[in-house]
């Protein structure tokens, strides 16, 4: 039987609210969304928030306004500044702290969907903060040391938010008493301890508002991490005041505890954070909210692989540039890894990735000789500008291409004027001494007696840097023996790089796999865009991403994303796992590989944000039950998130997990369609029962 997977089958979708506000309009139902990173790019959750704003603004339009700290560095690129229209309750809010000296910023969000904005300028505020500090003090016996300058600015950027609301919910009653509207509902979503500073204040002075406080990551659990502690064994043993302390975030640890529990809805973003953020913030996250991407679906299946083919080529002119005088292998039997991300050697898991990989590289010597596989680091870090060996060697290549498209240029211009006289041509009229001269010259050129450098920059510090010392010790050092080939590149990719010359996300998709097989990952940004693309990954259980793909789908591994237990088994076992998985994935054939991505590809509409914004929606709906009792929407008409199920594909045979919500389920089309597909078929051929 011939199925196509297609769209996510849930109880609920958020394209069912798709009306740009006009239910939350008529309700007078209104949303404000809070994060450090709102038109300010700093970190992940920037992504989060930015790549969530078209579906919430077609969720709810004009009712749904965003606010974050104004930095005028990324504002002039983010916000198309403009005033709010007159008579708006947003507009008098505004007005009502200017008149007190606040320098306040609104506008639009250059990104899709175009959301409101409203930016504070901290410094506006700068002379207000012992008045904030001492109200802090007096009403949560939180202390703020003078000096740290990152709380000092979440406290101004807290109390200024928290008072702009207070402002809005009561010229808002005030605009709905006049145009006989129902009474005001109002809820605010708070991202993170630094925006949790207003939640906490506008619940300390009983602000009749809707509060949700979702955290990414809880404080001291990154702390601990990056300690090399025994995290998630040891999560109920810790003293968290103590450990807190000890690592001078004590007051952070209160301001996110605090918020934690004044949030009528809490929220996390995996099941894992959620069991963190039970043993150190000591409450139980009422809902999961996990993290989405934008989904562009192509019209063909095909599009994506064609994509995909002409990034590997990219890449391939890279690797030609940085093995120059050691093309000793196939290209064509050439596979690429990447680990990429934030530079935290043990938690992001390149320790055992590096140490996986010495192990696929003793077997492909043993066993797929003809194979070889060139993993890249991803991992920004000082340098102290790019390995001249790695700039030359792109430099000779480029000679050589140039060199053979003139000779080309010129027998084929001696082809035709030979066949123009009426006969063909020899070898010794096409190809002239003068052009074999220059073609050795070149060749003679690209050789070299040294290795090929394991690394595209002068690192600072190289010998105690990690990545380089873990390198050293599992001796893959590029050599001509060697089946796997190392790259670590110390600066995040863009197409101005004179090495690639190809942005992030084309990179990824000129790979064949990506590998995150990370301690400490809340989520999992990488691999999920990994999936949306269509390339197959591996993660673990430790992350979110992993943990919700376990969850969903009852055989992770048949639709490319290979989960490592990091959780339940030690170490070593951990790493025997992770290199099988890479060994696995190296015996795949060519065939094997693209249906592979294929499987991958389908797994996209499970992390669209169409499919995972309803569980924002459901924590803003309990929020706004808690304050406003009388409220009914139809998202309770069906239950909690376990209700959310996705079917299971028709050819999938039972498996334990048929309890669970699982794959996609295929589309009605028949097999008629261009993309249409066997699933046993698939299975059969990529070897799995």
């Amino acid at each position: 039987m011939n199925r196509r997977f297609s769209r996510v089958e849930s109880g609920v979708d958020l394209k069912d609210y798709f009306d740009r506000g006009d239910i939350a309009s008529r309700e007078n139902r209104w949303n404000f969304e809070v994060a450090w990173e709102v038109a300010n790019k700093v970190g992940g959750i920037y992504t989060v928030i930015r790549s969530k704003a078209y579906v919430s603004t077609e969720e709810m339009g004009e009712q749904l306004c965003m606010m974050g700290p104004y930095k005028e560095v990324c504002a002039r690129t983010e916000m198309e500044e403009m005033e709010f229209p007159r008579g708006n309750p947003l507009l008098d809010a505004v007005n009502s702290l200017r008149s007190r000296g606040y320098k306040i910023h609104t506008g639009r969000w250059l990104v899709d969907g175009n959301p409101q904005l409203i930016l504070f300028d901290i410094g506006s505020a700068a002379w207000k903060l012992d008045q904030f500090k001492s109200e802090m003090w007096e009403k949560c016996h939180i202390g703020i040391p003078h000096l740290d300058i990152e709380t000092n600015d979440a406290i101004i950027l807290g109390f200024m938010i928290a008072e702009f609301l207070e402002e809005f919910r009561n010229f808002a009653v005030t605009y709905s008493q006049n145009h006989d509207l129902n009474p005001p509902r109002v809820v605010a979503h708070f991202h993170e301890w630094q925006a949790g500073v207003a939640l906490i204040v506008l619940r300390t002075r009983q602000v009749e508002i809707a509060t949700v406080f979702t955290t990414h990551a809880t404080l001291l659990g990154r702390y601990l991490c990056a300690g090399n502690t025994d995290f998630y064994n040891n999560m109920d043993k810790f003293a968290v005041d103590e450990e807190a302390g000890k690592r001078q975030i004590y007051h952070r640890y209160c301001l996110e505890r605090g918020a934690t529990h004044l949030a009528h809805v809490f929220t996390t973003v995996s099941e894992i954070t959620g069991y963190e953020a039970e043993h150190l913030l000591k409450r139980k996250p009422d809902i999961i909210t996990p993290n989405g991407l934008n989904v562009k679906k192509f019209s063909a299946i095909h599009e994506f692989q064609n994509m995909h083919a002409v990034a590997k080529e990219k890449i391939n002119e890279f690797v030609r540039g940085h093995f120059y005088g050691h093309m000793d292998f196939d290209l064509d039997k050439t596979l690429y890894f990447f680990i990429a991300g934030r530079y935290e050697f043990g938690n992001k898991g390149a320790d055992i990735f590096i140490e996986a990989l010495a192990r696929v590289n003793a077997m492909l010597k043993h066993e797929r000789p003809d194979t070889t596989v060139v993993a890249f680091l991803i991992f920004p870090t000082k340098t102290n500008n790019f390995n001249v060996d790695s700039l030359r060697g792109h430099a000779v290549i480029k000679q050589l291409r140039d060199t053979i498209n003139n000779v080309q240029q010129a027998v084929g211009k001696r082809m035709f004027d030979t066949c123009v006289k009426g006969r063909l041509p020899e070898v010794g009229d096409l190809l002239e001494k003068d052009d074999m001269v220059k073609i050795k010259r070149c060749m003679y050129a690209m050789q070299r007696e040294s290795m090929p450098p394991v690394t595209t920059h002068n690192v600072a510090d190289d010998w105690n840097d990690p990545v380089l010392a873990s390198i050293r010790r599992c001796h893959l050092f590029n050599s001509v023996n060697d089946r796997v080939k190392m790259v670590f590149h110390p600066e995040f990719l863009n197409s101005s790089n004179p090495l690639f010359g190809i942005d992030y996300e084309e990179f990824v998709r000129g790979c064949h796999l990506g590998v995150f097989p990370s301690y400490y990952e809340p989520w999992g940004y990488t691999p999920a865009e990994c999936t949306v693309m269509g390339i197959p990954s591996v993660t673990t259980n430790l992350s979110g991403f992993g943990c919700f793909m376990q969850e969903h789908i009852s055989d992770p591994k048949s639709y490319g994303i290979y989960i490592v237990d990091r959780r339940y088994i030690g170490l070593e076992d951990s790493i025997q796992q992770l290199s099988s998985f890479m060994m696995d994935f190296s015996r795949l054939n060519r065939r094997q590989r693209i249906i592979q991505r294929n499987r991958t590809e389908r797994l996209s509409d499970l992390l669209d944000w169409r499919t995972l914004g309803i569980y924002y929606r459901q924590a803003r709906v309990k929020a706004l039950q808690a304050v406003y009792p009388d409220y009914v929407d139809e998202l309770s008409l069906y239950g909690s998130r376990s209700n959310l199920v996705f079917s299971r594909p028709h050819s999938e045979p039972p498996s334990p997990t048929s309890s669970r919500h699982t794959t996609p389920a295929p589309s009605v089309h028949g097999s008629e369609d261009e993309d249409s597909v066997d699933e046993e078929t698939e299975l059969k051929e990529l070897g799995i029962k």
